[in-house]
């Protein structure tokens, strides 16, 4: 039971997907597969269910939440050696959604420290649990709630989220919306999985309404300038008015107390951060999220 065969494990786990796997880890399938089938014969049981299509059966998420924090542990291990070294100080590694809410503090954070290096990976909500545990990433930031044990986390921001309209529609005027009155509205939005969709979705349903939606997508930067192109309205965050204050559209204020959103920052619980990581967790908590709106 070599590394790499538990590293190919931890792929085919989470695609449930033979093909796409060997073309994401650039190996034949036949290959993969015989690597996974020799991994099961090792453990004397089967880690899928291959009735249909391929499905991770109870004792592989019971296997794959060990291989994840063994591997943890070798990556967390390996890092801590390269900074005693003094090879491994200048790097951290961080995962959002989105990386428009965090601009600022980032070009804040490489000037305080110019030496470290900061590499970026844009992950959906429910993959930042498992980078975290298996030490692909040390921090990530979080625009919804990340369902997942063995994660500590502090909250960064709580801001409403607006209705953002082009000029000149028909709600325009108003001082604020209910939700209701948008149900004949078409909506601008991302794609099912991130934020701005599953609020959208979960403000609608708890009315018994279905947003119309015109187009959802994979750049939350470009919602504001579709909606200002007339094509739909669409949730922006607050925070969204001071980052991209140029694009003419209205914001108008929602009715209703869940129309928010909260960022989080998280990091796997009990264990010590790498140095560069504790630098940019310390930067990120202490960074001002709300200033005024000018």
């Amino acid at each position: 039971m070599d590394l790499g065969t538990l590293r190919q494990f931890l792929v085919v786990a989470r695609l449930e997907h033979l093909s796409r796997a060997a073309e994401e880890l650039r190996v034949a399938q036949p290959s993969l597969s015989r690597t996974i089938a020799r991994l099961e014969a090792e453990l004397g049981t089967p880690l899928f269910d291959r009735a249909g299509r391929l499905r991770l059966n109870d004792a592989g998420k019971l296997f794959r939440g060990y291989v994840e924090r063994s591997l943890g542990e070798l990556e967390a291990g390996r890092r801590a050696v390269a900074e005693t070294t003094g090879e491994g100080y200048g790097t951290v590694r961080l995962a959002s959604e989105s990386f428009l809410t965090l601009t600022g503090s980032l070009a804040a954070f490489k000037r305080a420290h110019p030496a470290v290096e900061v590499v970026l990976h844009q992950l959906p909500a429910d993959e930042m649990a498992r980078a975290l545990r298996t030490k692909e990433i040390d921090l990530c930031v979080a625009s919804q709630p990340i369902l997942a044990d063995g994660l500590a986390g502090v909250e960064l921001l709580d801001e409403p989220v607006w209705v953002a309209t082009p000029v000149g529609h028909r709600l325009a005027g108003r001082a604020s919306v209910r939700v209701e009155d948008l149900a004949d509205e078409q909506f601008i939005t991302a794609r099912r999985g991130h934020w701005h969709r599953r609020l959208l979705d979960r403000l609608f349903a708890a009315r018994d309404l279905t947003p119309k939606i015109v187009f959802e997508g994979d750049e939350p930067g470009a919602i504001q300038e579709l909606i200002s192109a007339g094509l739909g309205i669409g949730l922006n965050p607050a925070m969204a008015r001071r980052v991209a204050p140029q694009v003419p559209v209205v914001w108008i204020p929602v009715d209703s107390p869940d129309c928010r959103r909260t960022i989080t920052l998280c990091w796997a619980a009990g264990t010590r951060l790498p140095a560069a990581a504790r630098l940019m967790r310390t930067a990120l908590t202490e960074w001002e999220w709300d200033p005024p709106v000018t």
